[in-house]
């Protein structure tokens, strides 16, 4: 087999001691996968980025993609390369606003069954900031912080029918999450960029979240390097995809 020393190595960094049972089972497989996900990506010029934002773009990533397998086995190695508990908590609680509860829900067991293995102490420190009664007003300002201000009345907006899911993405998605200590604003939506582009099928979304995320100083060949470095975990056409919503939101 020629699997390169690099990626040897960085898969040694990722998992101590552990070798897969499919260099045995599929050893061409493994030869071709490991050279390209853990040495020709990561070192790709231009498309690079420290290994905290990497992996926890490869959390949420596979949140996205209801990789629920590989998520469980990338978490050891996310905590190996600096991510902190509060940090993959937060991104899987995020997860349930653009996701739901209904696909995060066996993310949710997984985070806690790995640290506990971890021996990682749950429940972890509390992140909120925001209560019941202002979480609307919290959300409206982290909106308008994040998008503009266009975004400070867009929670009382719409028609009668609907316009309590805009009140909603408000109190809840923002006032809920966004408004959590654990995470910055520009963590906070590089995780959503990706929760987006790994389900696929919401492409008016994420090209609205990448425009957020470059107002917010995550600029286009930044996004373009998040998606380079998570395409192994959801392959070319949502990748593809990711980048044409990228360079339409580039262009407003």
């Amino acid at each position: 087999m020629a699997i390169s020393e690099f990626a040897k190595k960085y898969h040694e960094r990722m998992f101590p001691g552990y070798e897969s049972d499919f260099l045995r089972t599929d050893p061409e497989f493994i030869e071709r996968l490991d050279n390209f996900a853990f040495d020709e990506v990561i070192n790709q010029e231009g498309v690079q980025l420290d290994d905290k934002t990497r992996f926890l773009a490869i959390l949420a990533t596979l949140l996205g993609c209801q990789g629920i397998d590989e998520f469980e086995v990338m978490l050891p190695a996310a905590l190996n390369f600096g991510i902190t508990p509060v940090e993959i908590k937060e991104t899987v609680y995020q997860a349930v606003a653009y996701l739901g509860i209904g696909r995060v829900f066996p993310f949710l067991k997984a985070t806690n069954k790995v640290f506990e293995e971890q021996g990682i102490v749950l429940p972890l420190e509390g992140q909120a900031t925001t209560t019941m009664k202002n979480r609307r007003e919290a959300g409206t300002q982290t909106q308008v912080d994040i998008f503009g201000e266009g975004m400070r009345d867009f929670w009382k907006s719409g028609n009668d029918e609907s316009r309590h899911i805009n009140l909603w993405l408000a109190d809840n998605c923002f006032g809920d999450y966004y408004t959590r200590m654990g995470l910055d604003y520009r963590q906070r939506e590089m995780i959503t960029f990706c929760f987006i582009a790994a389900q696929g099928g919401c492409e008016p979304q994420l090209t609205a979240h990448a425009a957020a995320n470059m107002r917010i100083g995550n600029n286009k060949q930044f996004l373009i390097s998040v998606i380079s470095q998570c395409l192994p975990y959801i392959g070319y056409p949502r990748s593809l995809n990711a980048l044409a919503c990228i360079k339409k939101a580039a262009k407003k």
